[in-house]
């Protein structure tokens, strides 16, 4: 196979695998700003109400599962400026998220630099979160931005060589 056909296949190995990645991030975009909306229309009361209707079951099985005693915990925990500071960090997040994502998908080359950028800001608060708070969920979380980082990085320099040589 000769160097041009090797590039060309691993770029749409590469363009493939970066779509399939911005989507996902696109859809936890999504999520947030319904977790957001969630969270602005619900008081601290009822969001504790859903809760303990959600880990009844469980927690009558086993009265020590993780996730159950946790999601009691910081139910029972919430106040009114706790829920409405999340709501407007998911919110904002979100919205980012879904602006950033359909830049990129529409191959806008700003958007690469923001990207890295924003997913570097937020790798850098979850590695000094999971410090505090170790949780395997903000691991993977975290590793799942480095990899879209990383494959944003790849293609912003496929990209940029693009319109510095045009064909």
């Amino acid at each position: 196979m000769r160097r041009d056909e090797e590039e060309l296949l691993k770029g749409d190995l590469l363009d493939r695998t970066f779509r399939i990645s911005l989507i996902l991030k696109g859809l936890d975009g999504v999520l947030e700003i319904v977790g957001g909306l969630l969270l602005l229309f619900l008081t601290p009361a009822t969001i504790d109400r859903f809760v303990v209707a959600l880990t009844q079951h469980e927690l009558t099985q086993d009265p020590h599962d993780l996730i159950a005693t946790h999601a009691l915990q910081y139910a029972h925990g919430l106040t009114g400026p706790t829920v409405f500071l999340s709501a407007l960090y998911l919110l904002s997040h979100g919205i980012v998220k879904i602006v950033l994502v359909f830049a990129l998908l529409k191959t806008i080359l700003w958007a690469y630099p923001a990207m890295i950028a924003f997913l570097g800001a937020f790798i850098v608060y979850q590695v000094y979160r999971v410090t505090f708070a170790p949780s395997v969920g903000l691991v993977g979380l975290t590793i799942f931005d480095v990899f879209i980082a990383w494959l944003t990085y790849l293609e912003y320099r496929r990209h940029r060589r693009k319109v510095a040589t045009p064909t």
